[in-house]
């Protein structure tokens, strides 16, 4: 098939060119059209662009991540022919492509095609909904997201990452369809882009909130989070779908350290609770395990796994008489599969069941007579938390083959894994992030309606938010185990109260 990739000649940016290597390596011969088209990012973006580089220390040639908003030279698209008169497809980045008896993709962000369209987006603080459509039918869509929200190039450029995702995944059916939310959609015409005046103020107020950023991490160990734990009585968050009247109690750090992600089990009698045990001094955690008793915790988590690189996400698990992990190791750019020989500690690793991805709080069930991995992917660069990957195995220990529609989901706000996903009658519900506002802002109880080689679908049916109930600004896992449910969100840490651990 001939493919040709309609851009603006007058700015041509390093996302181009990774996305003419990734629609190449799918076989099909590709052509760009790089007519000049108008209405691009103007001058005082691009100022913008420059302060945040110097106030936020990154790289001074402009590239912050993986650099896709970089300006390349028109030259740099050399080695691919000029469009012809008749592609059988035209992928839209413009969406001034009129041909008739041609298939055109046309990609919007929020309804409006263009590079300027994102990051107009991007600075009226929306989750861009990007759509690819084919005579006004969506063919592909995702919510697009950032860890870096605040930065509006980081912002830019995690969301062109996967805007290139959302297209290549167009190309094999995947990525289908964003599920809607219990809160309602952004309403309104697409913003317009703010003008020079309004961009001077917002880089004002850019540079102040990052001298006030500054002192607070001077003040502060940030992020700080904190888990939370209660006896459910019988009903849990998948039935209240609310935060239990009687609130939450907390499990205490002294403050040099900050415990996330919690996961229970039951094992021999005995519930255990592992948790990521992050040590602020030396910016990345080990995974901690501390037992429960009808009370509560009996003691502090203790190191039961610490390796040469930052781990999270103990996914644990009891199978065949034995308690298996997989903890988050994105650092390593492995997913790898433990066996406890000395429960609660004793890991040893027993295989790598992905290698070469940076993939997110890897979560395993078992489903239609197949064992089932879910993880958010850095796709191509961009966001950690906005792509969701699928893999399948007969077995937990692998062999792991990928989906054939992965990305199965482009959403931030219900893509990346948060806790163990449940079985209840003949349904699973699977805990997710909300991140739209902030990674780790919220939770959602999604229920999966589809889950097969065919594809993945789910309806997200509930989003709970700190409150007062659960304070701070996070609400980001969710586990029970042995009548105990748990959670957990942000906090704040005094430097000046915390406590070095012996």
């Amino acid at each position: 098939m001939q493919i040709s990739l309609r851009l603006d000649g007058d700015c041509v940016r390093a996302f181009h060119l990774t996305l003419l290597e990734r629609l190449a390596a799918l076989g099909d011969e590709l052509s760009v059209d790089v007519r000049p088209a108008g209405g691009g990012i103007p001058r005082s973006a691009a100022a913008l662009f420059q302060l945040e580089t110097a106030i936020h220390g990154l790289p001074h040639d402009g590239l912050a991540h993986d650099g896709l908003a970089k300006r390349v030279p028109l030259s740099a698209l050399a080695p691919y022919r000029r469009s012809p008169a008749s592609p059988d497809l035209v992928v839209d980045l413009c969406g001034d492509v009129r041909l008739e008896s041609t298939r055109v993709w046309r990609v919007t962000y929020d309804g409006a095609s263009g590079e300027a369209a994102l990051l107009a987006s991007i600075l009226a603080g929306r989750t861009p909904l990007a759509r690819i459509e084919e005579n006004g039918v969506a063919i592909a869509a995702g919510r697009l997201g950032t860890e870096y929200g605040g930065i509006a190039l980081a912002s830019f450029q995690d969301m062109l990452a996967r805007t290139a995702s959302l297209i290549v995944a167009a190309m094999s059916g995947a990525a289908k369809s964003v599920p809607d939310l219990p809160e309602p959609a952004q309403a309104g015409s697409p913003p317009p882009m703010p003008s020079a005046g309004k961009l001077g103020v917002r880089a004002g107020k850019a540079l102040a909130r990052r001298i006030v950023q500054k002192i607070y991490h001077l003040c502060y160990n940030a992020p700080h989070w904190k888990v939370g734990w209660r006896q459910t009585g019988g009903s849990d968050l998948f039935d209240l779908r609310a935060h239990p009247a009687s609130g939450w109690q907390e499990l205490p750090d002294d403050g040099s350290r900050f415990y996330a992600d919690p996961f229970p089990i039951l094992y021999q009698g005995q519930l255990t609770l592992f948790v990521e045990d992050y040590i602020h001094r030396l910016g990345k955690a080990i995974i901690s395990a501390v037992p429960f008793g009808p009370a509560g915790p009996l003691g502090r988590p203790e190191p039961v796994l610490d390796l040469p690189y930052h781990l999270s996400y103990p996914f644990v698990f009891e199978r065949d008489g034995e308690v298996w992990m997989v903890p988050e190791s994105c650092a390593n750019g492995t997913v790898d599969l433990y066996r406890a020989t000395a429960f609660p500690g004793g890991w040893v690793k027993e295989a790598t069941l992905l290698s070469g991805v940076v993939a997110s709080d890897a979560t395993l069930v078992e489903h239609g007579g197949a064992w089932w991995l879910f993880a958010t992917v850095r796709d191509g660069g961009g966001a950690f938390s906005d792509a969701l990957h699928l893999w399948s195995a007969p077995n937990f220990r692998g062999p792991w083959t990928p989906h054939p529609k992965n990305p199965v989901l482009i959403d931030i706000a219900s893509a990346r894994p948060a806790g163990r996903i449940v079985r209840r009658g003949n349904d699973l519900l699977r805990p997710v992030q909300d991140c739209r506002r902030s990674y780790g802002a919220a939770l959602g109880i999604a229920r999966i309606s589809h889950l097969d080689l065919i594809g993945m679908e789910q309806v997200v049916e509930t989003i709970l938010n700190p409150g007062a109930l659960w304070s701070g600004r996070k609400l980001h896992t969710l586990n029970e185990a042995g009548g105990f449910e748990f959670i957990d969100g942000s906090a704040i840490a005094p430097r000046w109260k915390q406590r070095t651990r012996d």
